[in-house]
């Protein structure tokens, strides 16, 4: 670590130390006592999330985005401190045209005057990662130009060195999340942050959703201009259209706010259930109608990405609880999460059916999908299951859509586009072609199997001849299960042998009171030499019993 860097990262652990100190988080920082820890255990996470989130606001960018990243973690974090954390604001004054000119000028080796024929001085847009301006490339193309801030980079990676280094003290010292480790919290959604750093990222992955959106006609992506964009830089095609929140503008334009309600929850869930790569943050700001009818998304700094299992589980998932199954939505929890060793599993079932009973009887148009989602999400983290985070994404994204459909046509659910997404999904999940193409993606393996049989046949039978082959099984069940039937059968022969000695004793005590002669074999006292035999069986099963520790 040179110099510089390491007296930077001194200033602002210093800044970040102290402002935790102050914000009553000093425990972080240090070692407290047998009563502070108590007092840990117990947050008011009400008050708690407030403290979070102003004190995000004093420390910056990194500190900002990880606020709205976590805010999308339902699984991770509390919902009181979610709810604060929602409120962030990223909204930050603009960086000066002078840094503008020097980026562009390092990122794409030649200055704003040789690269564009007009370029705004005054942003279009500023937010903490960069900022947005419009641009006319030298062939008359409209483009708008996204700008990383100067040295945002670096801070945001001193930042994140640091709050990994205080995770991991605040670990070995403090339970306040219940069981989840600081250090994996930070590290999982310093990943996310990090991504947004790279605008190449977001390149391609506008490329990718314009090839994604020829399925559905009525959807545009930004063209990607790939010769004037960088790690730090991005040029984009210019969109013009009306913004989704501007009501009047609609209403002049005669846009059918039905129709565009519908096609905005379409797009995003079929980018989630079919293409999985979806949108992760399509807020009013994001969306635009244009004049043809159509929809533009914008700004893809925030990308889910679902796998086919994830996907299909999530399906599942939502088909379940629409049909009352607590069976099938706990085998979709299992099939998406960790779950511990130690859940209690009846108290999971309960939490289960008392979701599902809070959507019984309730009509589709009333039932908000990403609400569905989010109660799922409170029930993994209440029973610390780990899920995927592409999955707290799918939440927030059908969260976000369902408040801009509600406030276009309050009466159309997004349900009424999911199920018959799902349904189909479900039928092709079921028919014979594709389950015989979820069997041909094995076929490697199994020929993989095939062709290693032999020698793993061969190795088997060497073992075998020389006597080394040994089969170890262990079961804790079973081990449970053995000792408790050695020690019931052993009881039940206790049991049997005391009652067939007292039915010998018996007979010869009252066969000798009616005949009133002592029975005799061969001159010797037959019961006195039966009840002696009798003590000494009882003594000696006694004595075996106990030995074997499993009476």
């Amino acid at each position: 670590m040179s110099a510089v860097k390491r007296i930077r990262r001194l200033k602002r652990y210093q800044a970040i130390t102290s402002a935790l100190a102050r914000s009553g988080f000093g425990y972080m920082i240090g070692r407290f006592g047998r009563d502070e820890r108590a007092a840990a255990d117990k947050k008011d996470y009400k008050s708690e999330g407030r403290r979070i989130r102003l004190l995000l606001q004093q420390l910056g960018t990194t500190f900002i985005k990880l606020g709205q990243i976590a805010s999308t973690r339902p699984d991770l974090i509390p919902q009181e401190i979610i709810e604060e954390l929602a409120h962030l604001q990223d909204d930050v004054p603009p960086f000066p045209y002078e840094e503008v000119e020097l980026i562009i000028r390092h990122e794409l080796g030649g200055t704003i005057e040789q690269l564009f024929r007009q370029f705004s001085e005054r942003p279009l847009a500023s937010a903490s990662i960069g900022q947005v301006h419009r641009a006319v490339l030298k062939d008359g193309s409209e483009v708008v130009v996204k700008v990383q801030r100067p040295q945002i980079s670096a801070l945001v990676e001193t930042d994140l060195e640091i709050l990994e280094d205080l995770a991991r003290l605040a670990d070995r010292h403090t339970d306040s999340l219940g069981g989840y480790r600081l250090s994996e919290i930070v590290e999982e959604l310093g990943r996310g942050l990090l991504s947004e750093l790279d605008y190449g990222t977001e390149a391609r992955a506008l490329e990718r959703f314009a090839r994604q959106g020829l399925d559905l006609g009525y959807v545009r992506i930004p063209a990607v201009y790939m010769d004037y964009s960088t790690k730090k830089v991005l040029t984009m095609e210019y969109m013009e259209g009306i913004r989704i929140a501007d009501r009047e503008g609609l209403k002049r334009a005669g846009i059918d706010n039905r129709l565009l309600a519908e096609r905005l929850a379409e797009a995003i869930l079929h980018q989630i259930l079919v293409d999985g790569m979806f949108h992760a943050d399509p807020h009013p700001g994001n969306l635009l109608a244009l004049p043809d009818g159509s929809i533009a998304l914008l700004d893809f700094g925030m990308v889910g990405r679902l796998s086919p299992h994830t996907q299909k589980q999530l399906v599942s998932f939502i088909i379940a609880l629409r049909n009352k199954s607590s069976k099938g939505v706990i085998q979709s929890i299992t099939e998406l999460g960790m779950v511990p060793e130690h859940t209690d599993m009846a108290k999971l079932y309960a939490d289960v059916d008392a979701m599902r009973e809070k959507y019984y009887n309730v009509p589709l148009k009333k039932i908000r999908m990403g609400e569905m989602i989010n109660d799922f999400l409170r029930v993994a983290f209440s029973h610390r299951i780990r899920i995927p985070s592409e999955l707290t994404l799918v939440a927030k994204s059908i969260l976000t859509i369902e408040g801009v459909v509600a406030e276009l046509a309050p009466e159309f659910s997004v349900f009424d586009v999911a199920e018959p997404i799902g349904r189909k999904l479900y039928m092709e999940r079921l028919s014979p072609w594709q389950i015989l193409k979820d069997w041909g993606g094995y076929i490697p393996e199994y020929v993989h199997l095939l062709r290693e049989a032999p020698m793993s046949l061969k190795e088997l039978s060497v073992l075998l001849r020389k006597g080394k082959l040994q089969l170890e099984v262990a079961s804790p069940q079973i081990d449970m299960l053995m000792r408790k039937m050695d020690r019931l059968s052993n009881q039940m022969s206790f049991s049997i042998v005391i009652l067939a000695l007292s039915i010998v004793l018996l007979g010869l005590i009252i066969g000798t009171a009616l005949s009133g002669a002592q029975p005799l074999l061969w001159r010797l006292p037959i019961i006195e030499i039966s009840a002696a035999i009798s003590l000494l069986m009882f003594l000696w099963l006694i004595y075996a019993i106990i030995r074997s520790g499993r009476f």
